[in-house]
């Protein structure tokens, strides 16, 4: 019997798993987390406050404090079952890495203990040589340190009855090049800091520090284990290559916000459980709107904090899914014809004085302060949007951007008609000649009318690749399988510059004797007038906003080898470099990285394409064709006219084309593939993949597989069709 139709089998026999569930999240919250709470109980005053200096001031933590703060870390590890640890970093490749170090060493005398010294701590040198480099560096010079990140407190990851101290850490090359997604994030991070803090003093001299602040939204399928294994191209590539689509798809729209079902809710509830430990704040989960996809929510987090915990959450829930004999899909489009899965990116900036800066305020100050921040992420995205169509691009996303059911590859910004009525108003009524005898918009009282903004802006238009949906802005392209720190840095480094030149040129008007609020509205018009292009209130599925778009001189780049360009650009090095976010080598070898990426992902789907169609979909074609043949040769000796078997001959002859096509177009692919691998250069390597192979290939091939699925006895199909994946559990 095939896997197939054995994994249906067990679906009828498997039982769910028991989970049993903590009474009270608070019970339970952050106990596997090296919170502040905990340091406080297990540090001297010393250590404690030069942690905590570390944490707030990014001060460097000195060597012996950090002996006694490994020592304490060890103590309250080791209380909890631990007897390893490891430096948890997120390299290139996607996901993350760890190397586990146990505390049990040997003295010079004999002596067994157990210990782990601040050196540890603070930095290590792993064998690093096989991680992507984009050329930083040879294979051979395989000396990367990891670094601590006081800011992301240390955890304990248990997996079955191991535990394991897990130390958050940047990574980075022997000459300082940063090899990972968190070093850049941090130094995007405190760019952005820095210039915001300095236009925050305009209108309250009390901040001396500003956040982004991040609250991810993950949409992810669940499938059974069974069907998932039965499929190579799930197995491999996290997507269907071939499938045809069921007869009930979501056209019903009865999967979204429906009852979760039972075995589903006890997996999540199971994930839930050991994602409050580890002191990831989910808040939300619910169904989405394609059959078994679901979706979970935290609380907001600062955004390096939020970034490390989206990433261990993707690892806590694909093995917590096994538990339950179930297979978390997180790629973008695992399945043709619904809905794939996004990681909508909401993204704010707050004050330490405790002031959302994209929150209207009560006063014409804070109004006028929420305009500045608020004209100014505008004005960013229109002047960068194509590095931000870049920190999006992958292949995977490739296949669900602008494919009606997400942002296309466009980029623009959505604010409502609320705000888009204030926005003009002011660029009409404020003039160069504006003076102190003419503020009144200055007064423009947004407060009064935050209940019609609300219900304006709040996920009104989800077509929008980045929508302000009341106090902040959602970066909806973002994909699910991604690293949200890709797109968080370009964010905040964009950010970072725009408010950069605000200051400048607001202090420009006052240093020629105008009032300080008068020059801030000056240069807020400018950047209205500016950057009024990126706006876009309609449909962005529509054909027409595509022209309209082209007509405004939007990039719309739908590929990620070409899209991947805009990282090395002039203006992105410029960018980068001003911020001190990525050196020009950095940037280049992340273009290096990412183009690699692309090509070995479009290749293993193709490879696996045509493994499935020689394999596993042409010999049950033929089958079914040598059983349909022999059927007609039967009737035909038995004397019966033609017409009692022309029905079968009219299938036999549909099946005998899409053979003989999906033959065909496989060796076609696979001698296309060949020519792109003689390519030498990456990006023209990229870029044939993407028009020589996925683009000529996929589709035509699949079309006619898909056709045969139809055609082919059910009995004959080995692979596990869309009907059972999706809607058996």
């Amino acid at each position: 019997m095939s896997l197939r139709f054995n994994a249906i089998n067990n679906l009828i026999t498997s039982q769910e798993a028991d989970v049993q569930g903590s009474a009270k999240i608070t019970a339970i919250f952050g106990e596997n987390v090296f919170t502040s709470k905990t340091a406080r109980q297990y540090l001297s005053d010393e250590a404690f406050k030069s942690l905590i200096s570390s944490i707030k001031a990014g001060q460097k933590i000195d060597r012996s404090m950090g002996h006694q703060i490994a020592n304490g870390i060890r103590a309250w590890a080791e209380g909890k079952g631990v007897t390893h640890f490891t430096h948890w970093f997120q390299p290139l490749t996607g996901s993350t890495a760890e190397k586990h170090d146990s505390f049990f060493t040997i003295k010079s005398d004999g002596t067994p203990i157990e210990q782990f010294e601040g050196d540890a701590l603070i930095q290590q040198e792993p064998d690093a040589s096989s991680f992507p480099s984009g050329g930083l560096r040879a294979t051979f010079e395989a000396r990367g340190y990891t670094a601590w990140d006081p800011s992301s407190p240390p955890f304990i990851m248990e997996i079955g009855q191991g535990k394991t101290l897990c130390i958050p850490t940047i990574f980075v090359s022997y000459t300082g090049e940063s090899l990972d997604y968190k070093a850049p994030l941090l130094k995007a991070l405190e760019a952005m800091n820095k210039a915001a803090v300095e236009v925050c003093n305009y209108f309250d001299k009390n901040v001396t520090r500003v956040t982004a602040t991040l609250g991810w939204e993950q949409e992810y399928f669940v499938v059974d284990e069974g069907l998932h294994n039965a499929r190579p191209d799930l197995v491999l590539c996290g997507r269907t290559v071939f499938g045809h689509g069921p007869a009930k798809g979501q056209q019903l729209e009865d999967h979204y916000f429906a009852s979760i079902p039972e075995r589903i809710y006890a997996f999540m509830r199971d994930y839930e459980e050991e994602a409050y430990r580890l002191g990831i704040p989910l808040r939300t989960r619910h169904n989405e709107v394609a059959p078994s996809q679901f979706e979970c929510a935290p609380i907001f987090e600062e955004v390096n904090l939020g970034v490390d915990h989206n990433t261990l959450l993707m690892d806590v829930m694909s093995r917590v899914a096994s538990r339950h004999k179930l297979r978390v899909l997180l790629h973008e489009k695992p399945f043709a014809g619904i809905n794939g899965s996004g990681k909508h990116n909401n993204w704010s900036m707050a004050t330490d004085t405790g002031v959302n800066l994209l929150a209207p305020g009560k006063t014409p100050k804070t109004n006028l302060m929420f305009l500045t921040f608020f004209v100014n992420t505008i004005k960013a995205v229109y002047d960068y949007a194509d590095v931000l169509r870049a920190s999006i691009a992958s292949a995977p996303n490739d296949h669900r951007l602008g494919a009606n059911e997400a942002p296309p590859a466009i980029i623009s910004v959505f604010i409502g008609q609320y705000l888009s009525k204030v926005l003009q108003d002011v660029k009409e009524r404020v003039s160069e000649k504006m003076d102190e005898q003419d503020e009144s918009m200055l007064k423009i009282d947004i407060h009064k009318s935050i209940p019609e903004l609300l219900m304006d802006n709040t996920d009104r238009n989800r077509t929008s690749p980045f929508a302000f949906t009341g106090n902040k802005f959602e970066f909806r392209a973002v994909g699910s399988s991604a690293n949200c720190a890709s797109a968080m840095t370009v964010l905040s480094t964009i950010v970072a510059e725009t408010l950069k030149n605000f200051k400048k040129e607001v202090d420009a008007h006052i240093d020629k004797g105008e009032k300080k609020e008068i020059a801030i509205m000056h240069v807020i018009r400018q950047y209205i007038v500016s950057s009024e292009k990126v706006l876009f209130e309609g449909n962005n599925y529509s054909e027409e906003w595509e022209k309209e778009a082209e007509k405004r001189g939007l990039p719309n780049v739908k590929t990620t080898p070409l899209a991947l360009d805009y990282f090395v650009s002039n203006k992105a090095k410029k960018l980068f470099e001003h911020n001190k976010v990525y050196t020009h080598a950095e940037l280049e070898a992340r273009h290096e990285i990412e183009l690699e990426k692309y090509i070995k992902m479009v290749q293993i789907e193709s490879r696996i394409m045509g493994e499935l169609a020689t394999s596993h979909i042409l010999p049950a074609a033929i089958r079914y064709q040598n059983l349909l043949a022999n059927n007609i040769k039967g009737l035909k000796d038995s004397g019966l006219q033609d017409s009692a078997y022309c029905n079968q001959k009219h299938i036999l002859e549909k099946i005998s084309e899409h053979i003989s096509k999906t033959s065909e177009l496989v060796e076609k692919m696979i001698e296309a593939r060949k020519e792109c691998n003689n390519m030498s250069h990456t990006r023209t390597r990229a870029i044939a993949y993407c028009s020589q192979v996925k683009e000529q290939f996929f589709e035509p091939i699949r079309y006619h597989v898909d056709k045969l699925e139809l055609l082919v006895d059910d009995r004959e199909w080995y692979l596990p069709k869309y009907r059972e994946i999706l809607f058996l559990r």
